[in-house]
């Protein structure tokens, strides 16, 4: 077992500077400063294991070429609200339907309580998540169109901090959820288990971490989430919480050594922890692009059969030519 570093937690004022109010409660409303970002962010995988999904939407997109050549047009202070986007991805028996369209202000609309970005929106109703998405495809032609709805059964109103200086800040709103899945195009119709956050940043991904891996489980005793953090200027640290089934998160004071798993095809380097090493397992490969993989991992930990999903980011590789070269070929823009 190893000791983990110690794990950096936001103070109490800094709180509101993220986009969530009380409980699983988002606040579309977050006002993003110039240069910085935000996400709400919706993972899940269902019942029978056979399908997932995974939908996030942006206000100052981090994976946005357009946002970093106007950044560096504008010495680092350009509008994040002309770079918007909702991202949806499919997985399983419709792997390969992926939608990224980057839209400006004139296409976004912010309440507390709703916000629309083109023809998709999320919006909180009655307790729950509520989606509804009509997005294209790319690289392929095509269309997903349909909603989702997420029920939370598990909250979380604490703010952690993955920079010293607070300048980049996550918070879980529903370590645990159940989801609702009801598709048009492709017609697809599942129920399964859930995870949704928000993150927030007042300077660009790049400028703050060189890589990170996040992973999160929901276990027979609750949610766990990890984060592996390789800060630019700073130590790597971990930051590892478990949630149960009632009270407060609470942090993992001790870890097993994480276990190395194989690289991506673009050669991603992935880990994730367990009871045994190398009894940790990947499932599937999500998404393999050449500076991002989400995958699903099996492993033995706490003695826990954990079945996770796990994303790896590489912000080195996010930056090079080549890589900014490439992306609008996946993530087309559209104004006004």
């Amino acid at each position: 077992m190893s000791t983990l570093p110690m794990q950096m937690q936001m103070p109490g004022p800094l709180s509101r500077r993220i986009g969530a109010l009380d409980g699983a409660r988002p606040d579309f409303g977050y006002t993003v400063p110039p240069g910085g970002y935000t996400w709400w962010y919706i993972d899940a995988l269902s019942d029978d294991g056979r399908d997932g999904i995974t939908l996030i939407a942006f206000i100052g997109s981090v994976f946005s070429p357009y946002y970093v050549e106007a950044r560096r047009a504008r010495g680092g202070a350009a509008e994040p609200r002309d770079h918007c986007a909702f991202n949806i991805a499919l997985y399983g028996s419709r792997r390969g339907h992926w939608a990224m369209t980057e839209r400006d202000r004139h296409a976004l609309t912010q309440h507390a309580d709703r916000l629309a970005i083109g023809p998709s929106e999320l919006r909180w109703e009655g307790g729950a998540l509520i989606a509804e998405f009509a997005e294209r495809t790319t690289p392929k032609p095509g269309e997903i169109r349909g909603r989702l709805r997420v029920e939370p059964q598990l909250s979380n109103s604490e703010v952690f901090a993955l920079a010293a200086d607070g300048r980049h800040r996550w918070r879980p709103l529903a370590p645990q959820a159940r989801i609702e899945v009801a598709l048009e195009r492709p017609e697809l119709s599942w129920s399964g288990t859930a995870y949704v956050d928000t993150n927030a940043g007042d300077e660009p991904l790049e400028a703050g971490f060189s890589h990170w891996q996040w992973s999160r489980a929901i276990g027979p005793n609750g949610t766990l989430v990890f984060y592996d953090v390789v800060p630019r200027s700073a130590a790597p640290f971990t930051l590892a919480l478990r949630w149960p089934r009632s009270g407060a998160p609470q942090r993992c004071s001790e870890l097993p050594a994480a276990t190395p798993l194989p690289k991506t095809w673009w050669g991603i380097e992935r880990s994730f922890f367990a009871d045994t090493p190398g009894t940790a397992k990947v499932q599937q490969t999500l998404e393999d692009t050449p500076f991002y993989s989400r995958s699903v991992v099996a492993s033995p930990l706490y003695g826990e059969p954990l079945v996770a999903v796990h994303e790896s980011l590489s912000m080195r590789r996010f930056v090079r030519g080549a890589v900014q070269w490439m992306l609008p070929w996946r993530m087309p823009r559209v104004t006004a």
